[in-house]
């Protein structure tokens, strides 16, 4: 399967934590221990896509692949939220995580998948959204 996430309403390059500014925020896929494909927090959009595996695992749907992320029955995939320092050293505050269980139902029983998950990354409070993605800030669909 193509999962195929594409961001919009990004929050800014500066946010501030409790303990002071975070600058030159940026978000990105994390592949492994690795953020991929980093956008700038003041991008008018972002998009990234990840080839995921899926598989039918005693009785039920699974996924793998290099960007899928947990235990088998509850895994996921993460963005990234971080500072980009002038080394280039990404330095990471902040994860939303797209549950790969409520993708399930779009790929079950299909031979060729394209999903596209449209996600608004400003929270409601101006800051870059994390925790479980869920709708009306997620919204999935068949492409």
């Amino acid at each position: 399967m193509l999962l195929e996430i594409r961001g919009h309403n990004l929050p800014g390059r500066t946010w501030h934590l409790d303990d002071g500014p975070c600058h030159n925020v940026h978000v990105g896929l994390q592949v492994g221990r690795d953020a991929v494909d980093l956008v700038p927090g003041d991008s008018d959009a972002a998009h990234w896509r990840a080839e995921i595996e899926v598989l039918e695992r005693d009785g039920g749907t699974d996924f793998c692949g290099p960007a899928v992320h947990g235990r088998p029955g509850a895994r996921f995939v993460y963005l990234t939220w971080g500072a980009v320092e002038a080394t280039g050293a990404f330095t990471m505050f902040r994860r939303a995580k797209l549950m790969l269980e409520d993708v399930a139902p779009l790929v079950t029983g299909r031979s060729t998948e394209h999903v596209v998950a449209t996600v608004d990354l400003t929270d409601e409070r101006g800051g870059p959204r994390c925790a479980r993605l869920r709708p009306p800030a997620l919204t999935l669909r068949s492409a």
